[in-house]
């Protein structure tokens, strides 16, 4: 008889596989899992097919290719006037790889790390397995802000680490300012590295620069910062993803790497380097098809009589149910919509741990215009059976 471990033995689906499965097993329009619908861009596939063509294809080093991880530092000091060396990136594979090597490597049993709830769902039973106490800060929308006070109360002797996903999936948000220097405050006040998943850093629709917690005075070697190929290109299914931090510390976070998944596949490693290494403009290019998919679901939505939460980033929307004039939980009405509408969605509230908000639904538009009129016709004729 095997013996699994009781984590994963009582562990279901996540929110995503669930509602993708549903949408797969009843035809639906899927704006539920964040992949984008359309071709990927063509430079990068050439990138590909040539790295397959003309490049090794055995084992690169388990740190990544020495031409990405400089790719990455020149990435981050052209768009984000971060100062990085080769030494301070490691390449994963994908940045769920990088989170959970960063948890594996940093929390010590007994060790207890605050999330900011919504949470990406791999937070909380990564840092269980690592032995750790996920300790939840629940976020309240519209508006989603850090409140220092509620953050503060969080914080016991226990502490060691402070998980923090910016910008916000899936609420769209970004952090200000002034809630970056009061996180950099409290990490240092108390001690604390802060593990930084800024895989959406990249698809921002605000006209402002991302910043990083890392870039905070104090910060340097107090962070570890988790980028994401996929979301920057638009390529999920790439599962390129690293992380960057002082060189000691990513030296340590590396030997977690190495036994998750060693290495990642060459070519996408080579095809991300050289789409790393573009002008501006085309990135500026790619980030203007995604802007106008979000505000044409946007418009779609309001027009129906859906009210939008606003949203800085993502590939995400969220509508308030309870605003629109729907009673239904989040999750009963997702579950139904996409059996009953066609339209497959996400459940705020299955992001949160313990208490949440109930009436707050997330739809991805990162699709072309005729999907996303069509599942917003949908849902609006099936609220109005309701």
């Amino acid at each position: 008889m095997t013996r699994v471990h009781p984590i994963y033995a009582a562990m279901a689906p996540t929110i995503f596989e669930h509602m993708s499965g549903l949408a797969r097993a009843h035809g639906a329009i899927n704006l539920g899992q964040g992949f984008p619908d359309g071709p990927p861009h063509p430079d990068m596939v050439a990138a590909a097919t040539r790295a397959l063509a003309e490049k090794s294809h055995q084992y690169p080093p388990a740190l990544g290719l020495p031409e990405l991880r400089d790719a990455i530092a020149g990435f981050y000091a052209r768009r984000q006037g971060l100062v990085l060396t080769r030494e301070q990136v490691v390449v994963t594979s994908g940045a769920t790889e990088a989170l959970a090597a960063a948890i594996l490597a940093l929390v010590h049993p007994g060790d207890e790390v605050p999330l900011f709830q919504p949470a990406y769902d791999s937070y909380a039973p990564m840092i269980r397995r690592a032995g750790g106490v996920p300790v939840s800060v629940p976020l309240s929308p519209p508006g989603w802000r850090y409140d220092a006070d509620r953050i503060a109360a969080a914080i016991t002797p226990r502490t060691r680490l402070l998980m923090l996903n910016d910008p916000l999936n899936p609420a769209g948000t970004v952090a200000s300012e002034t809630e970056l220097a009061m996180l950099a405050d409290l990490c240092q006040r108390h001690d604390l590295i802060a593990i930084c998943d800024e895989v959406w850093e990249d698809v921002r629709f605000d006209g402002v620069a991302h910043r990083s917690l890392l870039a905070m005075p104090g910060m340097e070697r107090r962070t570890v910062k988790i980028g994401s190929a996929g979301k920057i290109f638009g390529l999920s299914g790439w599962k390129v993803g690293w992380f960057a931090a002082a060189p000691d510390m990513a030296q340590a976070l590396g030997r977690a790497h190495q036994f998750l998944t060693f290495t990642t596949p060459p070519a996408l490693q080579w095809a991300v380097a050289e789409g790393l290494a573009k002008p501006d403009a085309w990135f500026a290019d790619q980030r203007a098809g995604w802007a106008a998919a979000r505000q044409h679901l946007a418009q779609a939505l309001e027009r129906a009589g859906f009210v939008v939460l606003p949203n800085a980033a993502t590939w995400f929307l969220c509508i308030d149910l309870a605003a629109s004039g729907i009673t239904l939980a989040d999750r009963d009405f997702a579950e139904r919509a996409v059996r009953e509408a066609g339209v497959a969605s996400i459940p705020v509230s299955a992001l949160f741990e313990g208490d949440a908000p109930r009436h707050i639904l997330r739809l991805c538009f990162a699709k072309d215009h005729a999907t996303l009129d069509e599942a917003v016709a949908r849902l609006a004729a099936f609220r109005d059976t309701l």
